[in-house]
């Protein structure tokens, strides 16, 4: 080698030294490797019976919880409000206020819930259809059954200017009338307290079912047969049938009157109130439904606006 004045060096003795050393390791099996890289020997087929069931055994299904259907139409006065499903059932209200109590709360309950909801079930029925009245919350449900019998419920909360003041009462109102032959029902009303919990009683009088809750009473004036409705009886509809659940309070005056009476000033104050609405010409139907649902939402004492009509569930 000719001197140029560098220094000697080795080449590639860190690659030979690397593999001497491998070698080495492979000349001399005692030198155990790290834990984390050793291999465990094979285990013989059947030596542990836990593992052979495990390996065996089927994967389990969980079968998920029924849901609840969301497609619901709201009603209320800015005192209460309530949750009607598909099926016409009164599923979510609270009262005194929309964060109180949940007298109905069927909503969380799954799909066929036990209690908590208030329906009008008509016999053999094939169909229900759904509408507000025209600019207002008013709920119009037609039942119909198999025979082409039918039935419609009108269900509201009043809401309208009495003596320069607006009633807006912590009650709800159903009218069921027969629409075509004779349909027969059976009144369901299973109420809840304490959050979801079963009502402690519920006491019939000669044409009232006082409701005993945690917070309040409440007092189910009815022109139908209180019997059939505390027992669920089914029976003939022939005439107009009038509901008012409200304060534990005496009803004055005729009840059918009455909630004829309060039906028509209730639509009259919801579309005076459209009247005033400052809307586009395009999609006036939408935008008025809309702006309905958010004065739904107002707790007309405070001003406040709710987040949801079921307090804290989305």
């Amino acid at each position: 080698r000719e001197d140029t004045g560098l220094p000697w060096r080795r080449r590639h003795r860190r690659t030979r030294d690397g593999r001497r050393a491998r070698s080495r390791r492979r000349r001399h099996p005692d030198r155990r490797a790290p834990p984390h890289r050793r291999r465990l020997p094979p285990r013989r087929r059947g030596a542990d019976p836990l593992l052979a069931r495990r390996r065996n055994r089927k994967p389990r299904r969980m079968t998920p919880p029924a849901a609840t259907s969301v497609d619901l139409w709201p009603i209320g006065n800015c005192q209460v409000s309530a949750l009607i499903d598909r099926a016409g059932r009164f599923v979510w209200a609270c009262v005194p206020r929309v964060d109180g109590d949940p007298l109905f709360s069927s909503l969380v309950g799954g799909a066929e819930p036990d209690s908590g909801y208030w329906g009008v079930e008509i016999e053999n029925s094939v169909s229900v259809e759904q509408h507000y009245i025209r600019n207002t919350p008013i709920l119009v449900s037609t039942h119909t059954d198999s025979a082409g019998n039918a039935l419609e419920v009108i269900d509201f909360c009043p809401r309208f200017v009495r003596s320069g003041r607006t009633y807006r009462p912590v009650a709800f109102a159903r009218i069921v009338r027969p629409v075509r032959g004779s349909p027969r029902v059976t009144m369901q009303l299973r109420t809840t307290c304490g959050w979801g919990g079963t009502c402690r009683e519920q006491i019939g009088g000669s044409n009232h079912l006082r409701i005993l809750l945690d917070s309040m009473q409440l007092r189910l004036t009815t022109t139908a047969p209180i019997g059939m409705v505390q027992e669920e009886r089914t029976f003939r509809l022939e005439r107009p049938l009038h509901f008012f659940l409200g304060p534990d309070e005496s009803f004055t005056g005729d009840l059918a009157e009455t909630l004829d009476a309060m039906l028509a000033q209730t639509v009259a104050e919801w579309q005076e109130w459209v009247r005033g609405l400052a809307i586009p010409l395009e999609w006036q139907d939408v935008v008025i439904r809309s702006a309905i649902t958010l004065k739904l939402c107002q707790h007309e004492e405070t001003g406040a606006i709710v987040a949801a009509l079921t307090t804290s569930i989305p």
